[in-house]
């Protein structure tokens, strides 16, 4: 097990450079220098040429990649000369409520989904497992931003019964202290995720149901329960701990969509306005965030994995 998990670590850190290396590089061919930024329109070419050397930027790509990557290690991901601000202070105060929104959404959607799921395999084609496969798929193929504006539209502005913005305290402290604002953006990150992650959940019971050691347990005499207890929900969730890693980036672009919608002033939302505004830094820095994200999702749930089948620490 310890070798399977230092070549997958080794994999994660190699993908996280070539990330950093493939972001590094855009951003020196969108934006070579923020002399223009910092100086105005106006600046001399000689004034330009001072700031390049002062600040290193006159120095070889390769040189200036190295500094970037020691500044990400640090945790520094560039100066927003828009809002005058370092990146990584702008992520530190509005990445709370963006994290409390997707992780929440997951835990609800993963709550859901997984006994769903079983209860569909093993309910097969019964009118619940119609019913729940008709919705899923309704949700599954809605676009998020629609189904967002539709919950808005109904929920808030017909209904009444909650505000369709967050409050002007838009912190996490800020934001769970009117709770009844956060309802209508976790139940569009929840649905969407409930129905994929059902569906999948659906398939992967009915596959180990199919199994000859379940057929063999019921030979035994075993009643359903202990078979399902024993057999079936262990075995046919070990592929839903890889989903899950995989559904990070799925989180993170749900909240660029909801965070619009919401007007959330979070992650997702930051991104949005940085496109707009040409900030460069913000938009690279966000991008690189997202994948070093991804990548720990995936380590995790390979650790979750070898943790829970112990066949994978043959591998």
């Amino acid at each position: 097990m310890t070798g399977y998990l230092i070549r997958r670590l080794g994999t994660a850190i190699i993908v996280v450079l070539g990330v950093t290396l493939a972001t590094f590089m855009m951003l020196h061919y969108i934006a070579p220098s923020p002399a223009i930024m910092q100086l105005g329109p106006k600046a001399t070419p000689a004034a330009i040429k001072a700031y390049n050397h002062l600040n290193g930027y006159d120095r070889p790509v390769w040189r200036q990649f190295i500094s970037y990557i020691n500044q990400v290690v640090h945790g520094n991901f560039g100066w927003s000369y828009k809002n005058n601000q370092s990146v990584d202070a702008i992520f530190s105060e509005r990445a709370p409520l963006s994290v409390f929104l997707s992780g929440t959404s997951l835990v609800i959607s993963i709550v859901i989904a997984l006994p769903l799921g079983i209860y569909q395999a093993v309910k097969r084609n019964s009118f619940g497992d119609v019913a729940a496969t008709t919705l899923t798929f309704i949700f599954y193929s809605m676009p998020l931003f629609l189904f967002a504006l539709l919950l808005v539209d109904v929920f808030a502005l017909q209904l009444h019964w909650v505000d369709p913005l967050i409050g002007g305290n838009q912190s996490l402290s800020g934001a769970l202290a009117v709770p009844k604002d956060l309802i209508l953006p976790l139940v569009a990150l929840s649905l969407t995720n409930i129905a994929s992650f059902s569906r999948f959940q659906r398939s992967s019971a009915l596959d180990v149901l199919a199994q000859d050691y379940i057929k063999v347990a019921r030979a035994k005499g075993l009643s359903d329960r202990l078979v399902y207890s024993r057999h079936l929900i262990r075995n046919a969730a070990l592929p839903m701990v890889t989903l899950i890693g995989l559904s990070i980036p799925a989180l993170v672009a749900g909240n660029l969509l909801i965070e619009n919608v919401f007007n959330i002033d979070g992650l997702g939302l930051t991104f949005i306005n940085s496109l707009s505004n040409d900030d460069y830094n913000l938009l690279v820095g966000y991008t690189l965030l997202t994948a070093i994200l991804t990548v720990v999702g995936n380590l995790i749930a390979d650790i979750a994995l070898t943790i829970t089948d112990p066949r994978i620490r043959l591998v």
